[in-house]
């Protein structure tokens, strides 16, 4: 072996020294993703089976991730498991949101097959529930695979109630301290986001709260954690918001149009 080849080598030997990175980390969570939809939904596959392929690839997962808690890998699989019912109930809830709010979708099924916002909170709720366990970087590989299926980003430490609706998805942004209560709908492309991204804000309320029964459309941005989206609002495409704003508010972009004249 020549010299260079070797200089080459040592450099990135080197260089990842200090890391703990490998990965297939990466590719076995984005399986144990696709193989828990389609678990909880797909009416072909056996759950028996699939529930123990599941255990032993959330197994490997673990012991990728962190060793610490691979030690305590049945007692994690179980909590993780017996949440299951409650995950799948609540997307019931949403694909029933989707059904009633969408005129262009026809079944239940197709809610569940083929719209991308529904992936999107399915994975999410996924993932979620990781995130509150605590395991390392899992739940952010998840919802970082749902954004490159979808390009729908919901950070799994988002706070997000029942009966949740993303139209369209695209674009759609929701950040790791955002609260969002029930019975809400989102257009693409909004964003609900932090006004700065200081690192010495880590473990801060930084993202918005937005309350029930509130409608964002199209390519709205709110951001801050003391901004209070109250219940009931609606706010129109484009907007810009920082503030909070009441229970029943109206919040438009207004422009004025002027015609040209020769």
């Amino acid at each position: 072996m020549d010299s260079s080849k070797k200089q080459v080598i040592a450099a990135i030997t080197d260089q990842k020294k200090d890391l703990s990175l490998p990965i297939r980390l990466r590719e076995r969570t984005e399986y144990f993703t696709t193989l828990l939809f389609e678990t909880l939904f797909d009416t072909e596959v056996k759950v028996a089976l699939n529930i123990e392929i599941l255990e032993h690839t959330f197994e490997e997962i673990l012991r990728l991730s962190c060793s610490k808690i691979a030690g305590r890998c049945k007692e994690v699989w179980d909590n993780y498991l017996i949440t299951f019912p409650d995950i799948l109930n609540k997307l019931k809830l949403d694909a029933e949101a989707f059904l009633e709010s969408d005129p262009a979708a026809n079944s239940i099924e197709e809610i569940y097959l083929a719209y991308p916002g529904f992936y999107a909170i399915a994975v999410y709720r996924f993932a979620h529930e990781l995130y509150k366990i605590g395991l390392p970087l899992v739940p952010r590989l998840m919802t970082e695979f749902a954004h490159r299926q979808t390009g729908t980003e919901i950070h799994a430490g988002a706070q997000i109630g029942n009966s949740f609706f993303i139209d369209h998805a695209t674009g759609t942004i929701i950040g790791e301290t955002v609260i969002i209560k029930d019975h809400v709908k989102i257009y693409q492309g909004v964003t609900l986001g932090a006004k700065s991204v200081s690192r010495k804000l880590k473990g801060s309320k930084r993202h918005p709260t937005v309350e029930s029964h509130v409608i964002i459309y199209a390519n709205a941005t709110i951001l801050g954690g003391d901004t209070v989206v109250g219940k009931n609002s609606i706010i129109g495409g484009n907007v810009w918001l920082t503030k909070s704003v009441p229970e029943n508010s109206i919040i438009t972009n207004t422009k004025q149009v002027q015609v040209k004249t020769r």
